[in-house]
């Protein structure tokens, strides 16, 4: 890991890559310079998941003309899942993101999340379901994609994630005694660690904002929608079979520090 700065950032983006040397460094560049004119302190960090490629490299040299971005790299690859968890606890923001290296989502999405934390949720995920059905914003997928993100967000809701239209959309933002408390307790390694997250949040009753985001689907994507979509099922199912033996069990709620904003009476879209 690089090394960092003493002070807590205002932001933390956190961002898991399994070998993105061609997709990651045009869009870290990006994220840099939005944050940089947000006039915000904040820190990326990228957590290289055992990448075979130069993501490592790629990632060294957007740091070296801006400290902000910090290098976390696991040994071995352990999963998208493992790879956010492992960011998040190195996290020191107030408010802590997580987004995919691809870019589908920008940065500058970051904003509609932001404001429902102001308003009073504890985390708020993006949503290309929600957005699909609002002709102001644009989602662009592969057709089969589409059908079985439908399938598969019907089946989630009918095994436990009820009112939440899309599950997967890698674009998530937390208040840091929330993302401290989640991801102390997440185990799923693999794609289906939004699945847990959110019914570990849901178990705790944190309030859950959905908000419709731009995205579009990027080239070289590492999910395979078949087999990746049945191995999240399985685990949905193990995730319901861990909360019976009392693995999620409510802890009392973190308390604010005097850095994070109020919460203010507007409910969030989702609960």
């Amino acid at each position: 890991m690089t090394p960092c700065s003493t002070q807590a950032p205002y932001l933390t983006v956190v961002i898991p890559a399994y070998n993105e040397a061609r997709r990651l460094p045009l869009f870290l560049q990006r994220v840099v310079a939005y944050l940089d004119q947000s006039g915000r302190s904040y820190e990326v960090l990228v957590v290289d998941d055992g990448s075979q490629d130069r993501t490592a490299q790629a990632v060294e040299l957007v740091a070296h003309h801006s400290p902000q971005v910090r290098l976390i790299q696991l040994t071995c690859n352990a999963g998208k899942g493992a790879a956010v968890r492992r960011g998040m606890q190195a996290a020191r923001g107030t408010f802590q993101l997580f987004v995919d290296a691809d870019g589908a989502t920008a940065i500058e999405e970051l904003a509609r999340l932001e404001s429902a934390l102001t308003a009073g949720a504890d985390l708020a995920i993006g949503s290309r379901a929600l957005a699909s059905h609002n002709p102001i914003f644009t989602v662009r997928a592969r057709w089969y994609r589409s059908v079985l993100g439908t399938v598969f967000n019907s089946l989630v809701q009918h095994l436990g994630l009820r009112h939440i239209a899309d599950t997967q959309c890698g674009f998530k933002l937390f208040r840091r005694p929330v993302a401290q408390d989640l991801f102390s307790v997440a185990c799923v390694d693999g794609y289906a660690f939004d699945l847990e997250l959110l019914y570990i949040a849901r178990q705790r009753g944190y309030r859950i904002a959905e908000l419709p985001v731009n995205w579009i689907d990027q080239p070289g994507s590492k999910v395979r929608p078949w087999r990746d979509g049945l191995v999240m099922l399985r685990e949905l199912l193990a995730i319901r079979k861990r909360d019976t033996q009392g693995l999620y069990m409510p802890r009392c709620r973190p308390a604010l520090n005097s850095a994070e904003p109020a919460l203010a009476s507007i409910e969030p879209t989702h609960f």
